[in-house]
């Protein structure tokens, strides 16, 4: 009999994410504009005599010495937890600068404290979720896991954290895939490297983003799209800047351009993996045009916040 039958299982989930505008950047202490989207992860977890975690066809017990295994010990260690069986379903494409990783941190992390009974809590969930990215990202700086965590758009830095933004206006995104995934850890690395060999490139460059992220909250917070998008070809200058673009990024983002995106980046790490497009009003036409060059796609709607449009 499954040591976990007459256990209840708690469930979870987390969000997959995109950044606006300042990824790498944030690893800096500069600030970023993130926000989750629709697809994601979901996780359930019982109490078990052994600990084991399975990702779709995936699956991994403890003392295998597996980075699942160890993320999966390093989360119930910060949570207090024992050992767990956690089951979970991801519809994000992993390793394509989504967040995935997060999102499964966050959806294992809210489905231990279910289990054990605990009231969720944002600081809990969001100290489980990190101690999951550590083991694959190193140093991650938390904007990820700060997104899934929330779902909607985030104003995020490192030392502050995550604090929730207000959108005036729906932001409505094409996202598309544009070439293999590079590793989160090896492109911050490569950022790293050359802030050694060219402090003077990677100050500008880090100083040129932090404008522009805090120009882009107050297009969002006023609703104008247009003047985003601006903002965020001009985040994908200075990316490609710092060699973190792609010709494949950059086919992606001018593929939506001509198809009438008022911007389109590089979201995540770089190096490959995804770009996202922002539309004057239905993603559908950049979705459709993303696949008609080749590329995987799908549509994501940041939601306008509660109170906007109120007239008081």
């Amino acid at each position: 009999m499954n040591a976990t039958s007459n256990n209840p299982w708690g469930t979870g989930r987390g969000n997959g994410k995109t950044v606006l505008l300042g990824e790498h950047a944030v690893v800096y202490g500069m600030p970023a504009i993130a926000a989750g989207i629709s697809l994601g992860a979901s996780a359930r977890a019982s109490a078990a005599e052994r600990s084991s975690i399975r990702i779709g066809e995936q699956s991994s017990v403890a003392g295998d010495d597996s980075e699942l295994s160890r993320a999966l010990e390093q989360v119930c260690g910060e949570l207090g937890a024992g050992p767990h069986s956690v089951e979970v379903e991801v519809n994000l494409p992993l390793g394509s600068g989504l967040g995935g990783s997060a999102a499964i941190g966050v959806a294992v992390a809210r489905a231990l404290l279910a289990a054990r009974g605990e009231q969720e809590g944002e600081a809990r969930v969001l100290a489980g979720a990190a101690a999951w990215e550590r083991v694959f990202h190193g140093n991650p700086s938390g904007v990820d896991a700060a997104a899934a965590y929330s779902g909607s758009c985030i104003w995020f830095t490192k030392a502050g954290g995550p604090e929730p933004m207000f959108v005036a206006a729906p932001l409505e995104l094409a996202i598309c895939l544009a070439g293999p995934p590079a590793s989160t850890k090896q492109m911050v690395e490569n950022v790293r490297q050359l802030g050694e060999r060219r402090p003077d490139l990677l100050g500008k460059s880090l100083a040129g983003i932090e404008v522009l992220v805090k120009n882009a909250r107050l297009c969002i917070e006023a609703g104008d799209r247009s003047a985003l998008g601006q903002l965020m070809n001009l985040n994908q200058m200075l990316l490609a800047g710092l060699f973190l673009s792609t010709p494949e990024i950059e086919r992606a983002c001018a593929v939506a351009r001509d198809a009438g995106a008022l911007g389109a980046k590089l979201t995540g790490a770089g190096g490959g993996g995804a770009v996202i497009a922002l539309a004057e009003a239905s993603a559908a036409p950049l979705e459709a045009a993303f696949r008609e060059a080749g590329f995987t796609a799908f549509s994501t709607r940041i939601a306008a916040s509660p109170a906007a449009g109120v007239k008081l």
